[in-house]
Order: structure tokens, then C-alpha cells, then sequence
């Protein structure tokens, strides 16, 4: 019996998207083109980033249901993928991208069944593990988004922003404090 399935990946990855557009909306959007060092994404790069990241995963799992990466062709990928990132996108567009693609993704993550999610795919000849769960491999998805989140949360503390999360708790906390 598995405790985290099709339904509960969708829910979680849900969660982690709404965060991320709660860090689109607060960040105004002539700082989207602000980059905290030299030859890092910026705020837009990131979203784009972010919301276009999936594709791997979509390819390998939803379109071509690959259960071996031997012979894969990740350079092309890469190369589209990047070119999708770098498409120049307003602050409403990256929001109805990571909107629309998001709930796309979390809609088709919520009809996996638990012996898809256990298929095992070969990873290619030299990568370590040598073999991966399709689940591991959707998580990674949501795992990928908040590290890059973790990013934009320290880019709003640069830009002088209190990050959403952040002012949350300082209400519960203050709410908390005035109840005492």
C-alpha cells in the first residue's frame, strides 16, 4: 500500500506552484530583469525557468513513456527547452504560463496510478543511480521548483521585499502574541 500517489503528488506540487505565484505577484515587474550576480538567471529567467521545467519529465513519463534514458537525446531537449525559457514574456504572461502549464501538470500527476508511479527507468550507462522510480523522478519536479524558489525568496529579501511566507508567520505570530 503506497501512502503518496498520483493525487497526493498533484496536491503537494499544487501547494509549492501556488507559493511560487504568490513570488511572482510581489515582485514588481521591473524587477524581473534584476539578476543577483553576474551570469545567474533573472526573477523572469527564473519563472520562465520554473514553469517550463517540467518539460524533461513530461517528455519521459506523460508523452513518450520512455522506460530507459540509453540513447536518449538530451542535448536537443536541452537546446529546446532552453529556447523556451529565453522567450521574452511579461510579468502577466510568465503568471498564466506557470498558472496554466502548472495545473496541467498537477492535473495529469492526480490519474497516475501507483504501478505507473513504480515503474523503474533506466538511467543512461554512466549516471548513478543506474535506475529510478517514475515517481522519484515526478517528485523531482516539485523538488526542483522549491530550490529555485528558495532562490527568489532571497532575491525579494535583495529587493527590500518580506517574502509572502515570511509575513504570514509574522501575523500568526503577531496574532499570537496579542492574544497573551
Amino acid at each position: 500500500m503506497n501512502y503518496y500517489g498520483g493525487k497526493e503528488l498533484a496536491e503537494s506540487f499544487r501547494t509549492v506552484r501556488k507559493n511560487t505565484l504568490a513570488i511572482a505577484e510581489d515582485v514588481p515587474e521591473d524587477k524581473y530583469s534584476f539578476r543577483p550576480a553576474a551570469e545567474t538567471r533573472s526573477v523572469g529567467e527564473l519563472l520562465a525557468h520554473i514553469a517550463l521545467s517540467n518539460g524533461f519529465q513530461k517528455q519521459i513519463h506523460a508523452e513518450d513513456r520512455l522506460n530507459t534514458l540509453a540513447g536518449f537525446d538530451f542535448p536537443s531537449l536541452m537546446k529546446r527547452l532552453s529556447a523556451e525559457e529565453k522567450a521574452p514574456r511579461t510579468k502577466a504572461q510568465l503568471i498564466q504560463l506557470l498558472t496554466t502549464d502548472g495545473e496541467a501538470w498537477a492535473k495529469w500527476l492526480e490519474g497516475l496510478d501507483d504501478n505507473f508511479l513504480g515503474e523503474v527507468v533506466t538511467m543512461p550507462p554512466t549516471a548513478t543511480p543506474s535506475a529510478r522510480t517514475r515517481f522519484d523522478m515526478l517528485l523531482s519536479v516539485k523538488e526542483h521548483e522549491m530550490h529555485h524558489r528558495g532562490h527568489l525568496m532571497l532575491i525579494e529579501r535583495v529587493l527590500g521585499i518580506v517574502p509572502h511566507l515570511t509575513r504570514r508567520m509574522q501575523e500568526r505570530q503577531a496574532a499570537s502574541a496579542a492574544q497573551k
